[in-house]
């Protein structure tokens, strides 16, 4: 199942370019008072939710049906706990990392086994709707496309062996980036910068995620592109390492690095971001 958030946060069944409006499903989310749990609602019940989603679409023939193309599409995870992130976890773009100092800027470029992953501000996460403003026009700010894993079951010290029984869904992610000699934290937390979407597609459609591939061009021109066959670490072992720190929840986000290719983007540049399977984000760059 592949469900989108949009508008003024209205839920949808994606099916192939329309989406049909099953908001009415999230009533069956539990209610809370404060204080708020700080995992994410409906991807903890998410299995609840589509079954529900499944009733409503076999019994109701007055739901709403939109272009998907019509929609201002928000991220499909409202509130996550936290983003996890993977650094240089391509082999290629580590090496041009270490190459291009416009890159690195002195700082050193180790490998994900030994510098670990790190964590974004769940601020900077937008849909892909919203577009991006570049938040330092005095720096080189980067693309660089993910896939992104959503985290549906909590825990901690996950094996490997069964990660991606923790996985709720996926979907593609920009970890957008100012250059510079800040800590990678503060340079890719800037609002916006975490671009999560189109949509989320269920774990049980994805049959085999280390075989897929990656694409993003800017201006139609192609800039990355990557098979995650070529994972240093896969999303399995990066939930097995990230969880060996903290404990994992409904919600999180797991960045899981970027390929070669990274490169600026300006202004009214737009870039288009797709993975096998989780459909295609189309995301224009914005002055501030």
């Amino acid at each position: 199942m592949q469900l989108c958030r949009f508008n003024d946060d209205r839920l949808g069944l994606v099916q192939g370019n329309d989406v049909i409006d099953v908001t009415a499903a999230i009533k069956i989310l539990p209610a809370y008072s404060y204080p708020l749990p700080t995992h994410d609602l409906l991807i903890a019940n998410l299995a609840a939710v589509c079954a529900e989603v499944r009733r409503l679409v076999s019994s109701e023939s007055g739901l709403a049906r939109h272009a998907l193309a019509d929609l201002k599409l928000l991220s499909p995870v409202a509130n996550p706990g936290k983003v996890v992130a993977a650094p240089v976890n391509y082999l290629k773009h580590l090496q041009e990392a270490r190459e291009d100092q416009a890159i690195h800027h002195k700082n050193e470029i180790g490998e994900i086994q030994r510098v670990g992953v790190f964590l974004k501000a769940t601020s900077s996460i937008e849909g892909a709707s919203a577009g991006i403003t570049i938040a330092r026009p005095d720096r080189r700010n980067d693309h660089e496309i993910e896939l992104v894993a959503v985290i549906g079951k909590a825990g901690r010290h996950i094996p490997a062996a069964n990660a991606l029984e923790h996985v709720a869904g996926y979907c593609v992610g920009l970890d957008m980036t100012v250059r510079g000699p800040e800590e990678r934290s503060m340079r890719k937390s800037p609002d916006g910068y975490t671009v999560l979407g189109p949509y989320l597609t269920t774990a049980d459609e994805m049959t085999d995620v280390t075989h897929l591939d990656l694409l993003l061009t800017v201006n139609g021109e192609v800039r990355q592109r990557a098979n995650t066959r070529d994972l240093i670490m896969n999303v399995a072992a990066l939930i097995e390492f990230a969880s060996s720190f903290y404990t994992l929840h409904p919600g999180d986000i797991v960045m899981t690095g970027t390929p070669e290719g990274v490169s600026q983007v300006f202004p009214g540049d737009r870039l288009t971001a797709e993975i096998t399977g989780l459909g295609r984000m189309v995301v224009d760059i914005h002055s501030d």
